[in-house]
């Protein structure tokens, strides 16, 4: 496909702040709902909820400019990673110096990755059906905590209603906008789910912004060790690292781009650092979206440099609380829904590359698949007081619907169902 402007096509001012601008509404909703569901998991405060913001939006700004111009170099969008959303859940509010340690280190496992150039020999245990359960575990294990999102105001049958009525008009959306406008399908929902809510369920008792100062610590030192939780966070890196690969291989090849082995090499490499970064200052780590191709066959601008306005954009945003904290007053049930929709989305790249790459062949194939998903739900959904007789060193691996439906796909995978090569004759 010709493109107006190339890959590495520079834009004049007028253009770059357009597309920009852009790049930059297509951001901002993953920042923002990402940020709002980890406030909520942890308990956090209308201040405090803002300052995290602020902090996640500096280094979703600063990352995609070094993607840009150092890492992959090429069109792909960047937002905090909902996979590491289950290691937050799953190791509990309690434990948040645990957690952001574990981040630093699963940020420094990825930047490892990258100098020792171990990446190319470890793609043989990523086989296709293990990628495609590791893509429907991440949609599988939230489910509890858009359950708590959707129904947190206690009015049952307002919430769902409110819920599927809100993902249905998202979806038709998704269907009927064309251009840039279907990008901006989570922005709008963010907005008008927003207005709809306070319209019809009474508004909040004040809009007026927080100016009480946050008590949230800028760097999260010292840093607490705990070996579960590291371990936990670890299998969780293994599903970011999946998704950072496929992000930039889907746009690199559509776009042609040369050289995408040393293009995900460094991209795995700056993902690495940035998550070192953002465990450091105590938010979710970075990682590439491959939602961009949608933007560009759009847009028509295949050019990396538009998307530099946009981490700019982020990172001036991330200095200004007042804007940030009109966003606390997203209710829950909207953050929710938007959850169901991405995490559908989620789901439905899961069972399309399931199609296209016929993976199942016969029924071992399909349990290779189904039962992981099961075993993760099983846990998920498993009763706060019996996860809490789970011993503490190991509740963070066994506690985890993600990690112990990882462990049993990888199993099953190369243990079990291990198809075994034709012997020479």
């Amino acid at each position: 496909m010709k493109f107006k402007y190339e890959l590495d096509d520079k834009l004049a001012a007028f253009p770059l702040l357009m597309y920009g601008l852009q790049w930059f509404l297509v951001s901002i909703p993953m920042v923002l709902i990402i940020g709002a569901v980890v406030s909520h998991v942890q308990g956090l405060g209308a201040p405090d909820q803002t300052a995290y913001t602020q902090k996640l939006m500096a280094v979703m700004g600063l990352g995609l400019v070094a993607q840009v111009l150092i890492g992959h170099r090429l069109p792909v969008v960047i937002g905090p990673a909902s996979v590491l959303l289950i290691g937050i859940i799953a190791s509990g509010a309690e434990n948040t110096p645990q957690i952001y340690t574990a981040i630093v280190i699963g940020g420094l496992f990825l930047f490892i990755l990258y100098v020792s150039k171990l990446l190319s020999k470890l793609q043989f245990i990523f086989t296709t059906r293990i990628i495609v359960v590791i893509m429907a575990l991440i949609a599988f294990t939230l489910s509890p905590v858009i359950l708590n999102l959707v129904f947190s105001d206690g009015q049952a049958v307002f919430s769902l209603s409110f819920a599927i009525g809100m993902v249905i008009l998202m979806t038709l959306a998704n269907k009927l906008l064309k251009g840039v406008w279907n990008s901006t399908v989570v922005l709008l929902a963010l907005l008008l789910g927003t207005g709809i809510y306070y319209a019809s369920n009474g508004s909040p008792e004040s809009l007026t912004v927080n100016t009480e100062a946050s008590t949230l610590p800028f760097f999260n030192f010292p840093f607490e060790f705990n070996g579960g939780i590291i371990l936990s966070f670890l299998f969780c890196y293994v599903a970011l690292l999946v998704n950072e690969l496929g992000s930039v291989q889907s746009v690199g090849q559509a776009l042609k781009a040369k050289d995408m082995n040393k293009r995900s090499e460094r991209s795995v490499g700056i993902a690495g650092v940035l998550n070192m970064l953002s465990g450091s200052i105590g938010v979710v780590g970075p990682v590439d979206y491959s939602m961009s191709l949608g933007l560009i066959n759009a847009t028509g601008c295949a050019s990396r440099y538009a998307l530099i306005p946009a981490g700019v954009g982020l990172f001036v945003c991330a200095f200004i609380p007042s804007i940030i904290g009109l966003f606390n007053f997203i209710p829950p049930v909207v953050m929710g829904s938007i959850m169901i929709y991405l995490m559908a989305s989620q789901l439905s790249a899961s069972f399309q590359m399931v199609a296209t790459n016929d993976i199942v062949h016969h029924f071992n194939h399909g349990i290779i698949i189904g039962l992981p998903l099961m075993i993760a739900l099983l846990i998920s959904f498993m009763p706060e007081e019996l996860n809490a007789q789970i011993p503490a060193l190991i509740r963070p691996i066994v506690g985890n619907g993600f990690v112990m439906g990882v462990i049993t796909v990888l199993i099953l995978e190369h243990g079990i169902f291990r198809d075994k090569k034709p012997k020479k004759v």
